[in-house]
């Protein structure tokens, strides 16, 4: 059947966004794809785009090698990332000094969703893309998903396609584009440009792609693995159709948030400023408590991570075949919100949390964010907060649970539990120096800028507004 885009008031106005995004969360069945026909596509794509992704020995991997004078892992190019130490001193959480293997990405990766309508109702351009850390190989990823290496083509591959979307976009095509950190317990410093940027009717879906309404992506959102990291961080940037005065769903009938704009900005300002850390970089073969075998570079007591090496063939990525280094988790994440209406207004509440790889120190995290093997020797005083709360949390009370994958380009097999919890009347929630209740509305105003909400907090912000 063949589709014409109507006339309407453009996304990138102002007066008509709200409206037009509503009706794209609306629109639980596309009219270029109907979640049906996408899972038979991408049940083709996942046969087309299988990876073979072999675990290997440092000294097999091609392109890579530990510095001689450092045993830093490198790309002969001096691109990509590396694998370095950090020492880190920290007066959060119950270990005040430690240190470990990071990675190393300096350079900004370009995150992308292309918009446009159909029939007045916009779809979103999502990409199946195998990663070789994805523990099934092909997942739904944003229209563009390359590092600046990629994107510049130091691996001599081909070129990425809707990539002019994002380079160079019209200003008044722009609908969100910011820069968000990632993991900044196993990134340092690493930030990615989250874009989404309103596409004309001259951009179709090429074979890899596949338009779809922001219903259908909240109905795949609860799909285990199935929405990558990248896809989830672009959405949560996306402007919240639900909150403002012109919002379809706002009511002007409720109160106001718990806290101020300013009081909030305050209090995380005071947190960075009162928390001491550092974060110092060092030799990969200095650091200490730290083992290699020929095949990983491991904790000695077996928590945490282990950096490994991975040969991988593949007939779709913008090369045949390359190894690298991966960092393996040992044990999933937990990443919980618990929410509640406060004078008739949802609220989240955050955790300020330290984290060594972040550039301010500290940004907004869930409520719970923690691998809880990671605190099986430690006393149940130094379990994270509400730990407990979240994972003897009842059925009824739980309104989000799905397992996700995290970044599948430099971590093997990372998955996350992510939970949206309501608060019961019983429930003794406090918030303490480093617990805030933010109100939903002012999520969305902290997500316009860089730094403030970290990228498991993204994952549940784009989660939460599924749930509306």
């Amino acid at each position: 059947m063949a589709h014409t885009t109507a006339v309407s008031p453009p996304l990138r106005s102002g007066t008509g966004r709200p409206v037009r995004l509503a009706e794209s969360a609306a629109c639980t069945d596309g009219l270029r794809m109907t979640t049906a026909a996408f899972f038979d596509w991408l049940a083709a794509r996942q046969l087309i785009h299988a990876q073979q992704v072999e675990r290997i020995r440092f000294d097999k991997m091609t392109q890579w090698h530990a510095d001689p004078d450092t045993g830093d892992l490198r790309h002969r190019s001096g691109r990509f990332f590396s694998v370095q130490g950090l020492r880190v001193r920290s007066d959060f959480g119950p270990v005040a000094a430690w240190s470990q293997p990071i990675i190393n990405q300096p350079e900004c990766g370009i995150l992308g969703i292309a918009i446009r309508e159909f029939d007045g109702v916009p779809h979103l351009l999502m990409q199946a893309k195998s990663e070789p850390g994805n523990i099934n190989g092909v997942q739904l990823s944003p229209t563009v998903q390359a590092t600046r290496s990629n994107y510049t083509r130091v691996h001599g591959g081909s070129s990425v396609p809707y990539l002019d979307l994002f380079r160079s976009p019209e200003p008044d095509r722009v609908l969100a584009d910011v820069l968000q950190s990632e993991q900044g317990s196993w990134f340092y410093r690493k930030r990615n440009r989250n874009m989404v940027v309103e596409a004309g009717p001259e951009v179709e879906a090429g074979e890899d792609f596949c338009w779809l309404t922001l219903g259908q992506l909240h109905t795949l959102m609860r799909h285990e693995d199935l929405i990558n990291m990248d896809a989830r961080t672009v959405l949560s940037c996306l402007p919240d159709w639900h909150t403002g005065a012109d919002a379809p769903s706002a009511d002007p009938g409720r109160g106001a948030a718990l806290h101020t704009d300013r009081e909030i900005r305050s209090w995380l300002t005071g947190r960075r400023a009162e928390h001491q850390i550092s974060a110092e970089r060092l030799p990969l073969t200095h650091v200490p408590e730290w083992h290699w075998s020929p095949e990983a570079l491991s904790h000695e007591s077996g928590r945490y991570f282990s950096i490994v090496a991975v040969h991988v063939g593949s007939r779709s990525r913008e090369v045949p075949a390359w190894s690298q280094p991966l960092l393996r988790p040992h044990g999933d994440g937990v990443a919980a919100l618990l929410v509640q209406r406060i004078g008739g207004v949802p609220h989240a509440l955050m955790r300020a949390r330290v984290e060594p790889g972040f550039a301010d120190g500290v940004e907004l995290g869930p409520t719970v964010q923690c691998t809880p093997e990671n605190y099986a020797h430690l006393p149940a005083a130094a379990r994270p907060p509400y730990l407990d709360l979240v994972l003897g949390g009842r059925a009824e009370r739980t309104r989000f649970d799905t397992v996700l994958s995290e970044e599948g380009g430099r971590f093997h097999h990372a998955r996350s539990r992510y939970l949206i919890i309501e608060v019961d009347p019983g429930d003794r929630v406090e918030e303490g120096a480093e617990f805030r209740w933010v109100s939903e509305r002012q999520l969305d105003e902290l997500l316009r800028y860089s730094g403030h909400l970290n990228v498991q907090a993204r994952t549940l912000v784009a989660a939460l507004r599924a749930l509306r």
